[in-house]
């Protein structure tokens, strides 16, 4: 998987821009028309909230610098925004910001992530990191035929609400909890090195802890037959977290994660419900499967990007 997305990579990168101006045209005729309905503009507008022109100030950077020779930052970025900038003219303008980010920006800018908030509007969200980001599986596993048990990994150390939840359920009967992170300070028995998705797809309820922002494993859970268990995200991506229902995407247990084996038992005493979740979480997940609509909703929203900061 890694060796084709490189690969694509480097192809993008080399082609010429006057063939991807061609390209761009063209591809926009053959599938706007086929795709554009409600669902589109909806994400569409998700993504990129601007409603009015908003200037960019001198603090943007122009399209010709974005390079791969000049990034300082995980490749992926670079790999994933040039994908769609390369189909604009270098004489544009735009504010990049790569990585995890939490905090809402000053001025309309490309992220990866954004706080779920009313005022995000200038966090423009790509589809970015997404070799890491959207990954998702084929479960032939049935969730009945799942461990009725809960399942953690991941890294806790900086990171406090993990840290947190390891500490209240490590030792808990229903739960295989453990810490990830190389540089762990938890007991050792507390701690384990990274299992497969395929093992944690073993067990019927997987728990989807923020980190640095979203839980990068909630894709692929809910694209699976084990259900995705959860505090109400604070972040969201391209995967429109911030849209998930409680208790029909996903279970929804408390902050302070002191509900979890209660609301688990209930899903215990009442599978029907549980594979309902199921159904309603697979259902969301195929939205984000046409790569065609993908990479057309990824160009509209550097469009509408330019188009809303006054320069197309």
């Amino acid at each position: 998987m890694k060796f084709f997305y490189y690969l694509k990579a480097c192809t993008n990168i080399l082609t010429p821009h006057f063939i991807l101006k061609v390209r761009k045209q063209c591809f926009l005729k053959k599938y706007y028309s086929k795709y554009n309905n409600d669902a589109l503009q909806f994400r569409l507008n998700y993504y990129n909230k601007l409603k009015e022109n908003k200037l960019l100030t001198e603090k943007a950077t122009n399209l010709a610098t974005h390079k791969f020779k000049n990034v300082n930052y995980s490749k992926v970025y670079f790999f994933d925004s040039y994908e769609y900038t390369r189909y604009f003219s270098k004489k544009l303008n735009w504010k990049f910001a790569p990585g995890d980010i939490t905090d809402l920006q000053q001025e309309p800018t490309i992220v990866k992530s954004r706080p779920i908030s009313q005022d995000n509007e200038n966090s423009i969200l790509l589809k970015l990191n997404k070799i890491r980001h959207f990954i998702f599986v084929n479960d032939k596993r049935k969730f009945e035929n799942k461990t009725p048990k809960i399942i953690f990994r991941g890294a806790a150390h900086g990171k406090p609400i993990r840290q947190k939840f390891i500490e209240m359920y490590v030792n808990n009967p229903m739960c295989d909890v453990k810490d990830t992170a190389k540089d762990s300070i938890n007991p050792i028995d507390w701690q384990s090195k990274p299992i497969s998705i395929k093992k944690q797809l073993k067990y019927r309820y997987i728990m989807a802890i923020e980190g640095n922002d979203v839980a990068s494993n909630l894709k692929w859970i809910m694209s699976s037959n084990s259900i995705a268990v959860m505090p109400r995200p604070k972040y969201e991506t391209w995967f429109m977290e911030g849209t998930l229902i409680p208790n029909h995407h996903y279970i929804e247990i408390k902050d302070d994660f002191s509900d979890l084996i209660e609301k688990v038992n209930f899903y215990e005493q009442n599978p029907e419900l549980a594979k309902n979740i199921i159904k309603n979480a697979n259902e969301y997940v195929k939205q984000f499967k046409d790569k065609k609509r993908e990479k057309l909703l990824g160009i509209l929203v550097m469009k509408k990007y330019f188009e809303k900061t006054g320069q197309l």
